[in-house]
């Protein structure tokens, strides 16, 4: 008995030491290549000399402003996917935003705060339910006009969204006499602003200490703006081909309940996915139409 108990831990022994170091293995050292293309594949965003919003520069020799742009350049440029879908997006809806916001008489450069605040996504809801591609809480949405009821919810309708928008961006124009401080107030409420305003003693924006969001909220339209006109400079190289084309629709003017939309939809030659595709404002099965209401459904052609 004690020979065969000898016997098993001397073949263990001799077993254990054919094995090889466990350190030998965990100590392999990477390539030269391999630490070449790592070096290689991460870089910081060249930041341009200058940018603007609405005419108004950043103070760009200031530090703060510098080290603010490097953030908003570094989160955009490595944030492939998001970028992609901005540029794709961009050529889809920027063509219906740029005609309302010349006829309200608003600045171009708004169309990169709606970028800013949604990624031009039409359906886009917030963790605080803000909607829609500018990003309105019901209660705003409804002050400015929409209708947000159980059928219909006109945050999601572009066109009207963006009348709205520039209702608000003129109210907030005129209280403040500045567009920089106007698009600050859409980030954080003109009643904040304004009392942010009064306690700084300064009307200023890149003066003021503002809460976090709204403190880099104009650096990241400024960068947006920049990368959709400037995208091959940070490797975004599409195709035309890529990019979402406009809309091709056509309206049918609604005067009568619909109760069922998904056999409106087969009627008129679509699947139902597609009504709700080309109209996302429509958020139930069914469209109750009151008296002397109207609305407007896009159909493709």
């Amino acid at each position: 008995m004690i020979k065969s108990f000898t016997l098993i831990v001397l073949c263990c022994f001799v077993l254990s030491c054919q094995q090889k170091p466990i350190t030998q293995e965990n100590n392999t050292k990477p390539s030269k290549e391999t630490v070449s293309n790592s070096k290689e594949s991460f870089q910081s965003p060249k930041i341009p000399d200058s940018l603007n919003f609405c005419g108004n520069s950043f103070p760009m020799k200031r530090q703060d402003i510098q080290e603010q742009f490097d953030l908003e350049f570094i989160k955009n440029t490595y944030w492939h996917s998001n970028m992609i879908l901005m540029l794709k997006r961009a050529h889809r809806y920027f063509p219906i935003i740029e005609p309302i916001l010349k006829k309200e008489g608003i600045p171009d450069d708004f169309k990169y705060l709606a970028l800013a605040e949604s990624g031009l996504n039409p359906t886009i809801s917030s963790p605080a339910r803000a909607k829609g591609i500018w990003q309105f809480l019901a209660g705003t949405a409804q002050h400015y006009g929409l209708e947000v009821s159980k059928d219909v919810d006109e945050r999601l309708y572009v066109e009207k969204a963006t009348y709205a928008a520039c209702q608000y961006l003129k109210e907030a124009y005129n209280k403040f006499g500045d567009w920089t401080l106007a698009a600050a107030s859409y980030n954080m409420g003109m009643g904040g602003l304004q009392k942010t305003i009064e306690a700084q003693h300064s009307k200023d924006y890149f003066f003021m200490n503002l809460n976090p969001e709204t403190n880099r909220y104009l650096f990241r339209i400024a960068t947006l703006k920049y990368l959709i006109h400037h995208p091959k400079e940070y490797g975004f190289d599409l195709r035309i081909s890529d990019l979402y084309p406009p809309f091709q629709t056509k309206k049918v003017n609604i005067t009568q309940t619909i109760e069922n939309l998904p056999l409106w939809a087969k009627k008129h030659h679509i699947t139902y996915r597609e009504l709700k595709y080309y109209n996302p404002w429509l958020i139930s099965t069914q469209l109750e139409v009151k008296d002397g209401k109207s609305y407007e459904i896009a159909l493709p052609k």
